[in-house]
């Protein structure tokens, strides 16, 4: 049952990614390798710099790296980008 579950979390997860600029800490921290304060820091960093403009953008906040943006890269819907 616990496969089954985890499963069903990992394809809702890959079918329906994050946008990085409306997800709430809740849906941030559903990530793996992001707690509240990583959470916090991009939800902070959006209101300050304003909506991001690539996933790897997400590298300018504090706590995410290279390594933790590649893990949860998948996960996130590309920006759209404004015309």
């Amino acid at each position: 049952m616990k496969k089954i579950l985890s499963l069903i979390f990992i394809l809702s997860i890959t079918l329906f990614a994050f946008d990085i600029n409306t997800a709430s800490k809740s849906e941030l921290m559903q990530l793996k390798g992001i707690g509240a304060k990583k959470a916090e820091s991009i939800i902070k960093y959006r209101k300050e710099h304003g909506k991001f403009k690539s996933i790897d953008e997400l590298t300018k906040v504090k706590g995410i790296g290279p390594k933790l943006l590649e893990k949860i890269k998948s996960s996130l819907k590309n920006p759209k980008k404004s015309s």
